[in-house]
């Protein structure tokens, strides 16, 4: 595997060495500060409604729909907006929009569709 020598952090001012553009301390800090943007789950429509139907919909389809496409039997547990909502209530609320997943299929779908594994580029 290629080595690659350490860089200053990209934060100005910042002297401390790594290899992901950012520190860990500066990493943290703009992830506190894009989350406090975001405003909270509840905020963006995850109350006590979504919670009900998220269950029954999760009841309704107990197994991981990428799992079960690939011949795993692995049980469900988010539900998933296929087709991202962005704010949209209606979108929200289609459950023709939604995907019973477990966690890991979850987690990389988001991954991949926010661009999380594409290596940063800074200029």
């Amino acid at each position: 595997m290629p080595w690659a020598p350490k860089r200053p952090c990209t934060f100005p001012g910042c002297p401390e060495l790594t290899l992901n553009g950012r520190c860990d301390k500066h990493t943290r800090e703009e992830r506190k500060i894009i989350d406090g943007r975001r405003g909270s789950a509840w905020k963006r429509g995850y109350d006590g409604k979504w919670q009900a139907a998220r269950a029954e919909f999760l009841r309704l389809h107990p197994l991981c729909h990428r799992c079960h496409a690939i011949g795993r039997l692995t049980p469900s547990t988010v539900v998933d907006h296929v087709i991202a909502h962005k704010g949209d209530k209606e979108s929200f609320w289609d459950a023709n929009n939604w995907a019973a997943l477990c966690k890991e299929c979850h987690d990389r779908k988001t991954a991949q569709q926010d661009g999380r594994w594409e290596r940063r580029r800074y200029a």
